[in-house]
């Protein structure tokens, strides 16, 4: 099977406005979608677009009107003319744990045969929006740069830039995101893991692990910015909300 779990860490580390760590483990799905039937038959914890201990659901990602997910990226490049012969699709990502998630980041690794020729960071705020930035992949090389382009912290002004800097999955996993303004660095996330099986018994293992992991995750984003608002950070209001938003970046 393509398909894995990565269990590791997750790390945010601020310097602007005001300075501020977290880290906290955690766990990912990497599921081929083409697999993805497969993995609902052999596992009887985790069902596909049906609810259990662990399940993932296409209407979280995407359009997020339940499309499947493989249509929606072919579609998706289509619209932005980019003409790769994408034959298959890997989506890194947080599971539903008990019918509850949510992703701040998942990313789509599209590759033709073994060679990965796009890329989609798809971005969710805790408002229930969500923008994806779409990159063409060059070489296997990951590591792109693009504008900001969507509100996530509060405390975060949008005139900044992502840096991002990418392992192709395989025994480890690694995914930096630098965010810079135009004179220094203002943030940086970071998450590794180590590849597991995806069975059973790895399932089970992870749900004692990584207890209610999706509540922990929102339940952390809040506490922590509260601890910022208490060191001083200022809230920035926007005017504009958005729900489902796709840009195709050429840096």
């Amino acid at each position: 099977m393509n398909s894995c779990i990565y269990n590791g860490v997750v790390t945010h580390t601020r310097f602007k406005p005001v300075k501020h760590f977290l880290k906290y483990k955690t766990f990912s799905f990497y599921i081929d979608l083409d697999e993805i039937k497969k993995l609902d038959k052999d596992n009887p914890i985790f069902s596909y677009n049906r609810f259990n201990i662990f399940s993932f659901y296409d209407k979280d990602h995407g359009d997020r009107n339940g499309k499947p997910l493989k249509v929606w990226v072919l579609d998706s490049l289509k619209k932005f003319n980019i003409n790769e012969n994408i034959n298959k699709i890997k989506l890194l990502c947080y599971p539903r744990i008990l019918g509850y998630v949510f992703n701040p980041l998942s990313i789509f690794y599209c590759y033709e045969e073994n060679s990965l020729k796009a890329i989609f960071y798809e971005v969710k705020n805790t408002f229930n929006e969500q923008h994806t930035y779409i990159f063409k992949v060059k070489d296997n090389k990951i590591d792109q740069k693009c504008k900001k382009r969507f509100y996530v912290s509060p405390f975060m002004d949008m005139d900044t830039y992502y840096n991002f800097k990418l392992l192709n999955p395989n025994k480890k996993l690694s995914v930096s995101i630098i965010q810079t303004d135009k004179d220094d660095v203002v943030l940086t996330a970071v998450q590794t893991g180590t590849r597991k099986e995806f069975t059973f018994k790895q399932l089970i293992i992870n749900f004692f692990r990584y207890p209610l992991m999706s509540i922990k995750i929102i339940s952390a984003i809040h506490f922590e910015a509260l601890l910022l608002w208490k060191k001083g950070a200022i809230y920035r209001n926007r005017d504009k909300k958005i729900k489902n938003n796709l840009s195709y970046e050429k840096y």
